[in-house]
């Protein structure tokens, strides 16, 4: 029996989708469509954000299913998202590279004086809140990666993460977790502002809704971070473990 292979959309055929014509034709004349790279360094860092149960809810369910215990919950795309992540980590590992979590702050409302929610908007039952900031054990954190908390969007904003990248020597930021269209992105402009290299990686990344995930990964893509699937990150992070080995035999 002959094999039938089905190439997978690219990302471009991903966002595309949800541009207008007269966007489409914006890019073309202005020759944004052809995806100029930032580039990233060569002292990278992993930052998953916001990778717990929260996200997903505790049982892999589709996300009109998940939101009736978790109204938050981003379904079976999140858990796509993690699976894809386990890889990712397993590859910052192999490379020796720094891994950072982040996470909200415990505390419902948070001590730190987190934002008060919007009015009417679904919260997190009582019963589930011990569970609701724990990472997903698929990707939890092991011993000498960092946990941070935070009580903003941006990963940045009242923690000490830029300290610790600075101490270091962190020059790219290799960036996954949810939601991509509100703390991904928060981060991620936050990071190049600060004028770090920044890798978004799309399939590691995920949200609540398919549109804003696919704009903003567009969106970040001109303007802030070179938006990569998780294999060319993989690849980008065998060779700065390739690149490390060849320094340290030469010491």
């Amino acid at each position: 029996m002959q094999k039938v292979t089905v190439e997978k959309p690219t990302l471009e055929e991903q966002w595309m989708r949800f541009l207008t014509p007269r966007d489409r034709q914006h890019l073309a004349a202005t020759g944004l469509d052809q995806r100029h790279r930032f580039g990233l360094g060569e002292r990278p860092a992993l930052l998953l954000v916001d990778d717990y149960y929260a996200a997903v809810g505790t049982e892999r369910k589709p996300l009109l299913e998940s939101i009736r215990t978790w109204p938050w919950s981003c379904g079976l795309e999140g858990w796509a998202a993690l699976d894809r992540t386990v890889g990712l980590l397993a590859a910052a590992r192999r490379a020796g590279i720094p891994v950072v979590y982040m996470r909200d702050m415990p505390g419902f409302p948070s001590p730190w004086g987190a934002r008060e929610p919007r009015p009417g908007l679904p919260e997190i039952p009582p019963e589930l809140r011990d569970r609701a900031n724990e990472i997903v054990a698929e990707v939890a954190p092991i011993e000498g990666e960092l946990m941070l908390e935070k009580t903003a969007p941006s990963a940045f904003q009242g923690t000490p993460l830029s300290f610790h990248l600075t101490y270091l020597r962190v020059d790219t930021l290799i960036v996954c977790g949810e939601t991509t269209s509100g703390c991904v992105r928060a981060t991620v402009v936050d990071g190049a502002t600060l004028r770090y290299r920044v890798a978004v990686v799309a399939d590691c990344c995920f949200d609540r809704t398919e549109a804003s995930h696919w704009i903003n990964l567009f969106d970040m893509d001109l303007k802030y971070a070179d938006v990569m699937d998780a294999d060319a990150v993989e690849e980008y992070l065998a060779g700065i473990r390739r690149t490390d080995s060849v320094v340290a035999s030469h010491g």
